[in-house]
């Protein structure tokens, strides 16, 4: 059996990476569709990789990072096209549950200034993902609309985070040593 290289339908024909991932985009959008009807469901990249590709019958050798952004490009500005929220808010890594650099795209597309700082980026992930749970009725949306939420592996990971992280020391009068209360003044001196 000859290895296949680039990308093809799965009868064999040659398809060009342009075309994949324009068909991937179309299949990407019904995919996080699907995610956010489901209230504070994410996806991985790899988990929509291998979905878009069995989905359309398109495959390719090359690696996930060197064409996943395109595709998701393209469901960003089909998305904001269709007034709907940004359904790429949906996908994270799998090791550490946030969204990719790409996530810039987003923004830019929006019209909003650049997130820098990664939790910032990922508190704003986390509303767009609410957004997208509220507009496609998600299952289990609570009757208040629910809460923004950090993906679950990156919830739990500032969760271990705080847990480890050493407790503040509250202050101690100088003269005596004893532990202040909450007004600053030594209730022993």
């Amino acid at each position: 059996m000859i290895q296949q290289r680039g990308y093809w339908r799965e009868s064999g024909e040659s398809v060009g990476a342009e075309e994949a991932w324009d068909i991937w985009g179309r299949h990407a959008y019904d995919i996080l569709v699907g995610v956010a009807r489901r209230y504070h469901a994410v996806i991985t990249y790899k988990e929509l990789g291998d979905q878009v590709q069995a989905r359309s019958g398109i495959r390719t050798s090359a690696l996930l990072h060197n064409w996943v952004g395109s595709v998701l490009g393209r469901v960003v500005h089909e998305a904001h096209r269709r007034g709907d929220p940004p359904l790429t808010a949906l996908v994270v890594h799998t090791d550490d549950g946030k969204v990719g650099v790409g996530y810039k795209e987003v923004l830019q597309v929006a019209g909003e200034p650049p997130v820098e700082d990664e939790m910032d980026r990922e508190r704003h992930a986390a509303d767009a993902r609410l957004s997208c749970y509220r507009t496609f009725n998600a299952a289990g949306l609570p009757p208040d609309g629910g809460s923004p939420a950090l993906a679950p592996t990156l919830e739990a990971a500032v969760k271990r985070r705080r847990a480890l992280a050493p407790k503040p020391r509250q202050p101690t009068c100088p003269t005596c040593g004893v532990q202040l209360p909450v007004s600053g003044d030594c209730d022993s001196c």
